[in-house]
């Protein structure tokens, strides 16, 4: 079914791949505005890259349409396919993808000395966007001799030195170190901001997700298994994947008992014999009496000493590691270890009988 996005630059409408018998993509849809940053989000093997490659151009498709712009890219039922050098697209690998034998600066001009502008414009501009990138000072190395973020960095320039209708990103932190990936995403969307250009951004890496995108699409073998910005993604996670797969969430299987208007109900927990009845948000499609999933960030579960009126849970502390800004707790209630993100001014320790209490806005029942 064709989703189209109100005032989409791009729109990828009942996108299908096959390799073989195998559906890589699988009758997906979605649209981004001009200078948006979107990324797809999931692990190997979910269709994220294909759908990448899709929009590039690198794999033909098996059905639907690519468009960009007034421009079709792809359309088998149209008999359309335009090349990938005529889609004017930048793309940034995971492998820097630069060439050894050039300076840094011969390989950012090398997108303009094949559109055979003038000398003078190619100088200009590689001029700019080295400085865009903070490598006014390697101009004339040889591309080896750069670090690894500075490489990335020199890629990134390439990408975007001819100003292309979309930038693509596949991966492009998995090479570097954790502090120099912290960095490098923060340097990445602010490039993207100071350029406007519209951007695509593949990841199974749930930080960069969030930290980088406008919206998110999540996917899983081959399909949209929701789409929003991150904290919504966080947050309202619609299905125990999403819930899974962005952040540390408690999972608990029960049943929704009560709905007691839209989007709110109370959900049932069973433990040793024990029901639990907790108020809860409800996601989209879910009805009294069907068994969900409990979803509770561990930010949001709240370990007290003494019991009260709020607290629904009793269980011990099974370890309190202190992380400087907050301790990280396990709490045993029955069969299941609740992850707990509680303040160091708790001074919980192992061994101590705590109470649990949450908060219904932060307490979601979600679909299996």
């Amino acid at each position: 079914m064709t989703t189209e996005t109100i005032d989409a630059y791009l729109q990828v409408d009942n996108l299908v791949k096959y390799f073989g018998n195998d559906k890589a993509v699988d009758d997906i849809s979605f649209g981004i505005p001009e200078g948006a940053f979107l990324t797809l989000l999931g692990p190997s093997g979910c269709g994220k890259t294909t759908t990448l490659m899709s929009v590039a151009g690198l794999h033909s498709i098996d059905g639907g349409r690519i468009k960009v712009g007034d421009t079709v890219f792809t359309s088998p039922k149209e008999g359309l396919f335009l090349p990938p050098e005529k889609r004017d697209i930048g793309m940034v690998f995971q492998s820097y993808a630069i060439w050894p034998h050039m300076t840094v600066a011969e390989n950012v001009a090398y997108p303009l000395e094949i559109r055979k502008m003038q000398q003078s414009e190619i100088d200009d501009r590689v001029s700019e966007v080295l400085k865009l990138v903070g490598l006014t000072d390697e101009t004339d190395k040889l591309a080896t001799n750069l670090s690894g973020g500075q490489q990335q960095r020199a890629s990134l320039a390439r990408a975007i030195v001819s100003n292309p209708r979309l930038l693509l990103f596949d991966e492009p932190l998995s090479n570097l170190d954790l502090k120099l990936r912290e960095q490098m995403r923060v340097e990445l969307k602010r490039i993207q901001n100071e350029v406007g250009i519209t951007a695509i951004y593949v990841t199974h890496d749930q930080a960069e997700a969030l930290v980088m995108s406008d919206e998110i699409i999540v996917m899983s073998k081959g399909k949209i298994e929701q789409r929003g910005g991150p904290l919504e993604i966080y947050s309202r996670p619609v299905n125990e994947y999403v819930s899974n797969f962005i952040g540390v969430a408690n999972l608990l299987k029960g049943k929704v008992i009560e709905v007691n208007e839209p989007g709110q109900g109370v959900f049932e927990l069973a433990q040793g014999g024990k029901k639990v009845k907790m108020p809860c948000l409800l996601s989209p499609g879910i009805s009294a009496g069907e068994d969900a999933v409990l979803s509770v960030r561990p930010e949001n579960v709240h370990a007290v000493r003494e019991k009260d009126d709020s607290t629904s849970l009793e269980g011990e502390v099974t370890f309190a590691i202190f992380l400087g800004s907050h301790v990280d707790c396990r709490v045993q209630w029955g069969d299941f270890e609740w992850k707990v993100i509680a303040h160091p001014r708790t001074k919980l320790k192992a061994g101590e009988k705590v109470y649990l209490s949450f908060d219904p806005e932060h307490t979601l029942a979600v679909q299996p």
